[in-house]
């Protein structure tokens, strides 16, 4: 079933991007709480405070801390950790039904295990309550690349089984203390780019890789711990939603879930072999942790290449793992072109992604930015075509989409507006089209420190001057647009939005 060809999948999308109308609004689509909009952060690209009230370092500060993001750390960060009251206000004024953030594991407990940290505890309960009280659903993410530094050192975090015991134990403070009024747990952010940039190219951490798939790597190796680390993602996973199935969810009424990082893998050219590559891609990217969570087992190409270097799952982990969410949530920005590398995979003796079976190239960027994403809405549609064709059509959240410009580029971010634009439209075919999509995040509701980009990119609604020392948060025109988007009965061309706007706006 899960080998249908993409050429099927394309026919099977029924609508086009470009075919729709472009005035459509909030209303056209479900409203909440079945359908929600909102924007993302997390704990340590927002927070600050890194070193506050008891909080103890992550392998993203020791990370930082080594030069790693441009010089760039986030020791202040947007300082969210004091300007949550502001923050949520500024969410309100915005109209978000929704903010999705992280938790900082090593704010809350700060050895990775043992004793709660009360400051944390506070923190979280306070940020909790006032998003409650200004109407937005807090969608809560436990790990979003920020694992204790603590347990790294221990033990090597995710390369050992005993990550499954502590990181059940951080789920269960967590769904006791704030289960009450959250709702929507994430158990993992994007696994599978944390395990391809931090176990095989060793470009993030924890920077474990070896030659010649990663370089500058002092640990590691990028043969196995890829496989290893996914292996023990997913009976985290697993073991922290049965406890939340068993424990907690009858009487908190919540869902769980867990974040995949997607790209859609088009052809580049109309053969089958690059065919084959694009979906050898969409294994490879999706179906390493898809296919375990709906079928309980790996796709039977990963399998076959990885042989004995990919661990299996015992009969009992296979029925643990398998059905354990209640939705998916993808990270979506963007499509890439595949093209068959299947020499390869006889001939590197490691082949556990597309990298190594696809040649991947991003479409032609936009001219005027080399930062900005090409925008292709139609890969969003066909990506959830496919979830609803190959995966029994899950409750699915847009958890990340966003456009990157330079950091101190104009508040006029009319290419932001574009591309969400584009995307929100997008997702609304695809609901139309019987997906089961149930809510779209921006990323990011502030300019953060991005993980690849330190801070010399940015995809924030809200600008803020980093030489600033109060950090004041500055709309950009994609704040306007996707405050009118969710307050305004009709949404005008983006001409007409531009007209509508106050002169003020302008002046600031």
């Amino acid at each position: 079933m899960l080998r249908v060809s993409l050429l099927l999948c394309f026919l099977l999308t029924i609508k086009s991007v470009s075919s729709s109308t472009d005035n459509f609004c909030r209303d056209d689509f479900p409203s909440a709480p079945a359908f929600v909009f909102g924007a993302s952060s997390s704990a340590y690209q927002v927070e600050g405070a890194a070193a506050e009230d008891g909080r103890t370092p992550s392998i993203l500060d020791t990370f930082a801390h080594a030069g790693h993001f441009h010089g760039a750390t986030g020791d202040v960060a947007c300082d969210a950790y004091h300007k949550y009251k502001e923050d949520v206000q500024l969410m309100a004024d915005t109209g978000l039904e929704a903010y999705r953030f992280s938790i900082s594991w090593s704010r809350l407990i700060p050895n990775g295990k043992g004793p709660v940290n009360p400051k944390g505890l506070q923190y979280y309960n306070n940020l909790i309550d006032q998003l409650i009280s200004h109407g937005i659903q807090p969608h809560v993410t436990l790990h979003h690349s920020d694992l204790p530094q603590a347990l790294d050192d221990e033990y090597g975090g995710w390369v050992s089984r005993k990550i499954v015991k502590d990181f059940t134990a951080y789920a269960d403070v967590c769904f006791k203390n704030f289960g009450d009024r959250v709702l929507h747990w994430t158990t993992m952010n994007e696994p599978n780019v944390f395990v391809l940039a931090g176990y095989d190219g060793g470009y993030l951490p924890p920077q474990r890789c070896s030659i010649p798939f990663g370089l500058n790597c002092s640990r590691g190796n990028s043969s196995t711990e890829p496989y290893l680390a996914t292996h023990n993602i997913l009976l985290s996973h697993a073991s922290a939603a049965r406890l939340y199935k068993k424990n907690y969810q009858d009487k908190q009424r919540g869902f769980i879930g867990i974040n995949l990082f997607a790209f859609w893998f088009f052809p580049q050219k109309k053969t089958i072999e690059d065919e084959l590559a694009a979906q050898r891609g969409l294994d490879f990217y999706i179906g390493w942790y898809l296919n375990p969570l709906v079928f309980g087992d790996y796709p039977d190409v990963i399998k076959k290449n990885a042989g004995s270097r990919i661990p299996f799952f015992t009969r009992l982990e296979s029925q643990s793992v398998k059905g354990s969410f209640d939705f998916i949530g993808f990270n979506y920005y963007t499509v890439v072109h595949a093209k068959d590398n299947s020499i390869s995979l006889k001939s590197t003796n490691r082949d556990y992604h597309a990298d190594s079976a696809v040649k991947m190239t991003l479409p032609k960027r936009n001219e005027s930015s080399s930062f900005e994403y090409p925008i292709a809405p139609w890969g969003l549609q066909r990506l959830l075509e496919y979830m609803k064709q190959n995966y029994g059509n899950p409750p699915v959240y847009i958890h990340e989409n966003g456009q990157q410009t330079a950091r101190n580029s104009s508040l006029e971010d009319r290419s932001r507006i574009k591309y969400v634009q584009g995307h929100i439209q997008a997702l609304l075919e695809a609901v139309r089209n019987g997906s089961n999509a149930r809510g779209y995040f921006i990323w990011s509701f502030l300019d953060s420190l991005e993980l690849l980009g330190g801070y010399e990119s940015s995809f924030g609604l809200y600008y803020m001057d980093l030489d600033d020392p109060d950090l004041k948060r500055q709309p950009k025109l994609s704040a306007h647009w996707y405050s009118q988007f969710l307050k305004s009965k009709n949404l005008t061309s983006l001409d007409g939005f531009l007209e509508s706007l106050s002169h003020g706006y302008h002046s600031q």
